[in-house]
């Protein structure tokens, strides 16, 4: 921008916005859609004492990244040419991080949003900004636009006012006022009765606001496209006198329509507070009725109520239309704005297929539900991991015998020694210094049809053979000539002289709850027949959660034949040991880090190497 310039904006104008707030962000990028801009108008965002990073906006119907920095002094270096600061600093900050931005040489105009900045630090802000040439818009303030180019903030609401206002195209009026609620219905007025805005400020309703009402009307002044000013005051203060005292030395020959509010307070025995800050006569001068009437002599347009503003001007604009000072421009079509799908889709006006399915949970409520069930049921009523994982897995309660089946699954399968596979991965990549979840990561990564991953495949082998009538000896040669291996048999170190205590355990428990373990007893038979080849080719761990997992599946009555092939097929199963292995993968990372264990190398004279 032309720091010659009198106008505080134009369409190229960027900001830096300080302690970033999504929404007033947002709303300014939606402006700047309506506006056909082609750069956005927030260069930078400021969280103080952040990392630098990026935050994700919509630029119309793009989305696009706005650089976040931890300091005003970085987002200025990296961005110069944002001669904007957007203050939203608390009331509490918003001195010191004004103070700053005036000694940046780049930042030009200032608004301050908060309200209840201390008097002195105001007085102390305005004094600086004078002295650094620069203006501020507030404290206590929504901020200022320039129609067609750039907003602040929330300033004029939210699109649809924008578009009933006209905002989005620039008109040929000047305003100022202290109010933003005001603004905004003056906005509307101007919409109806002229061309529409050009720029518009809200200076604040504090009693000393960084800059004053003549500070923008002389601004207004020197602004070409400004064809009349507007103001709307209100009582307390002697701003407005200022305008009378400048029109009466000819710094002021723009045609001026004001309104000073406030006239009402006469009919009060006592002196009234108004809802802003300086919204109160200290004197008779500074009263409503009296700045009305000062402007009036002074040569402005001042009607006799605020119900006559709009007519007068209406008035003002035609007089200058007629005399060619104002030619109005085609009104160009309101743009049309995109909507964010969350508020269409809460207003019922668009529709979408969903992403995700789930049938066995709902977050919904005021508690979770697993499978239509309460977790405060759950925990009450003493259900174990074994009934959650029922709920979750199969989307039904299981009688007690089979969820301590389950439990007892978990169990056996917890742990086996440092020496196994996932084991030695969990143990070597915790000593590489890695987090618990990478080296437990490490070890499941080796679960597969050789390691703990082939409960699923004994369970679909023995349960198609024996549901196909097969005999035993049958199914072991017929998957021979396939050439394929029986799942859930044979174990590297055990044998049929040596049982693995944990299918002996698994083996006595089913056999003593189970109603029935037709399965297991096909396995065993299918045993008896591999042993008769080596003896270590035992029904291992993996076949007999298999198996008895079928027998589960089949004596209980909760499961269709085609429920039971699902299951089976999915790889629910493994999910057992995946679970259960987890426990004891995360207590050998654990194990590591207790006992400082530094990095492993594994011996080179355990390596054959070969040519």
């Amino acid at each position: 921008m032309d720091t010659n310039s009198a106008s505080l904006f134009s369409k190229k104008t960027q900001a830096v916005f300080y302690n970033f707030k999504q929404e007033p962000v947002q709303r300014m990028l939606d402006f700047d859609y309506l506006c056909n801009r082609e750069t956005p108008s927030v260069a930078a965002l400021v969280t103080p004492g952040s990392s630098n990073g990026l935050q994700k906006l919509f630029f119309g119907t793009k989305e696009i990244f706005i650089p976040i920095y931890g300091s005003l002094d970085d987002a200025c270096k990296a961005q110069p040419q944002a001669d904007v600061m957007i203050n939203f600093a608390s009331m509490r900050s918003a001195y010191d991080s004004t103070m700053a931005a005036l000694r940046v040489p780049t930042i030009r105009t200032i608004a301050i949003i908060a309200e209840g900045v201390p008097e002195l630090q105001e007085r102390k802000l305005a004094a600086e900004a004078i002295k650094c040439g620069k203006i501020i818009i507030g404290p206590a303030t929504v901020g200022g636009i320039q129609a067609g180019a750039f907003k602040i903030g929330d300033t004029a609401g939210m699109a649809d006012n924008i578009i009933a206002c006209k905002l989005y195209r620039p008109g040929s009026v000047g305003f100022v006022s202290k109010s933003g609620g005001l603004s905004n219905e003056m906005y509307n007025i101007l919409s109806q009765k002229t061309d529409g805005l050009f720029e518009g400020i809200a200076i604040g309703g504090d009693v000393f606001p960084g800059s004053t009402f003549l500070d923008h009307v002389l601004r207004f002044e020197r602004i070409p496209e400004v064809k009349m000013i507007v103001i709307l005051g209100e009582l307390g203060g002697r701003s407005e006198l200022d305008i009378a005292a400048a029109m009466k030395e000819g710094k002021v020959t723009k045609p001026l329509v004001a309104w000073v509010t406030g006239t009402c307070a006469s009919i009060f025995p006592t002196e009234v507070q108004f809802g802003h800050a300086g919204a109160k006569s200290g004197s008779d001068t500074e009263s409503a009725a009296a700045k009305n009437a000062a402007l009036r002599e002074a040569g402005a347009l001042v009607p006799p109520s605020f119900e006559g503003l709009p007519a007068i001007i209406e008035a003002t604009y035609k007089e200058l239309v007629a005399k060619g000072v104002i030619v109005p421009a085609p009104e160009v079509p309101a743009p049309v704005v995109p909507v964010n799908f969350a508020s269409a889709f809460g207003e019922g006006r668009v529709r979408r297929a969903t992403g995700i399915t789930s049938s066995i949970c709902d977050d919904r409520g005021e508690e979770p539900t697993y499978n239509g069930c309460q977790i405060s049921d759950v925990v009450a009523s003493d259900m174990g991991i074994g009934d959650v994982i029922g709920l979750l897995w199969f989307k039904r309660r299981l009688p007690k015998y089979a969820t301590k089946f389950i439990e007892m699954v978990i169990i056996l399968c917890a742990d086996h020694g440092p020496c196994v596979s996932g084991a030695h991965n969990t143990i070597v990549a915790s000593r590489a210094g890695k987090d618990v979840v990478s080296s437990v990561c490490s070890g499941l990564l080796t679960i597969g049809p050789r390691f703990g991953g082939a409960i699923d495949d004994a369970a679909r082998y023995f349960k198609a053979a024996k549901d196909a009538g097969q005999a035993p000896h049958e199914f072991v040669e017929s998957m021979k000539k396939k050439g394929l291996r029986i799942s859930g048999i044979g174990h590297r170190i055990k044998s049929a002289d040596n049982l693995d205590k944990r299918v002996v355990l698994m083996k006595e428990y089913a056999k003593a709850h189970f109603p029935s373990t037709a399965y297991l007893d096909y396995a065993l038979e299918v045993e008896k027949y591999t042993l008769k080849k080596a003896a270590n080719l035992v029904l291992n761990v993996d076949g007999c959660i298999g198996t008895l997992f079928c027998d589960l599946m089949a004596s209980c009555a909760s499961f269709s034949a085609e429920e039971m092939t699902e299951i089976v097929e999915m790889g629910c199963l493994n999910g057992l040991f995946l679970l259960a292995r987890t426990i004891g993968l995360i207590g050998h990372a654990l194990d590591q880090k207790r006992m400082r264990q530094p990095l492993y190398r594994h011996p080179w004279d355990d390596v054959m190497y070969c040519d």
